[in-house]
């Protein structure tokens, strides 16, 4: 008995042979590769015991007089955005202070809850144990089998009407010209009344803890000097240590014209930074979109950070 499977193929058809032919050659969309296609078909249908009809020699011949097929143009609107971000903020930079209104924008579509921005933030701003400002909260969403996470990172909302600032009693905390909260280490005195009046759990205060604390000695990155808000505050010499802190939206580099840590470190390009008062900005474009909304804006404090969902 005969093995089918040890049987030779029998040639394939004449107008298969065509018919596979055409499709590759228009699958492959280019004038170079009828030529090529043209002594690849011939090869197949010898191969095949046949020969091309005389129609597709002539077919085969118009497509080798054809010009070649240009290259397509990149297509508009993907221009990097952290390019495009860098430009705004050095337009945002020749207005004046009062004429700026700095805001984020959070895609939690894009966040993956890989904390980069909080590592970064950490290492940016000399944050010691216990302090962390830009910590990404996860919550569950529905339930077996059909569950899954969703991450929000929560940085200072740098509210337009915020609590945290009416119920310091030495002036301590303030909102700039430009909406920035600040922090006046040399004025603040620990006392936490804004960590309470946060809505937003946004301020901890600074005990003056190291990591390598109970070790032979201290390491040197620990003792760094922080420079928020654009002065050097040294730990050695007191503050930020007894101080209460939080996200400053990196100020110190923005005035260096340099974006957040937090928006540059971002792998999943999930955060934007820039000026809302640029009406061709990118943060302008995004908080305009239907699918924006802010955490409790129900309080009326105007949070400065917005989420895509």
């Amino acid at each position: 008995m005969t093995n089918d499977r040890d049987a030779a193929p029998s040639p394939l058809p004449e107008e298969a042979v065509t018919a596979e032919r055409r499709s590759f050659l228009k699958w492959l969309g280019l004038a170079a590769a009828a030529a090529v296609g043209a002594a690849g078909g011939a090869a197949i249908a010898e191969a095949s015991g046949s020969r091309l009809p005389s129609s597709a020699a002539r077919e085969n011949a118009s497509l080798r007089e054809r010009p070649p097929i240009p290259s397509a143009p990149s297509p508009a609107g993907f221009e990097n955005p952290l390019l495009r971000m860098q430009e705004d903020l050095r337009r945002a930079l020749e207005q004046p202070v009062e004429k700026r209104r700095w805001v984020m924008v959070i895609d939690q579509r894009k966040c993956v809850g890989c904390s980069s921005c909080t590592v970064a933030c950490k290492a940016e701003n000399q944050l010691p144990p216990g302090v962390v400002y830009r910590p990404v909260i996860e919550e569950e969403i529905g339930s077996f089998p059909n569950a899954s996470r969703r991450f929000i990172p929560r940085p200072c909302m740098q509210c337009e009407r915020p609590p945290c600032t009416q119920v310091c009693p030495v002036g301590a905390t303030y909102s700039r010209p430009d909406g920035i909260v600040e922090i006046d280490y040399s004025v603040c005195i620990g006392c936490r009344y804004c960590i309470t009046a946060c809505p937003y759990s946004a301020r901890t205060f600074d005990s003056g803890l190291y990591y390598t604390k109970n070790t032979p000695a201290l390491q040197p990155y620990e003792q760094q000097a922080s420079f928020e808000y654009g002065k050097r505050w040294a730990r050695s010499q007191g503050s930020p240590v007894g101080n209460v802190r939080k996200c400053t939206f990196c100020l110190h580099r923005l005035e260096a014209g340099m974006l957040p840590a937090c928006t540059t470190t971002c792998i999943g390009g999930a955060t934007y930074f820039g000026d809302a008062n640029l009406e061709d900005s990118l943060v302008s474009e995004l908080i305009a979109l239907p699918n924006v909304l802010r955490l409790k804006e129900e309080l009326g404090t105007n949070p400065k950070v917005y989420y895509l969902v």
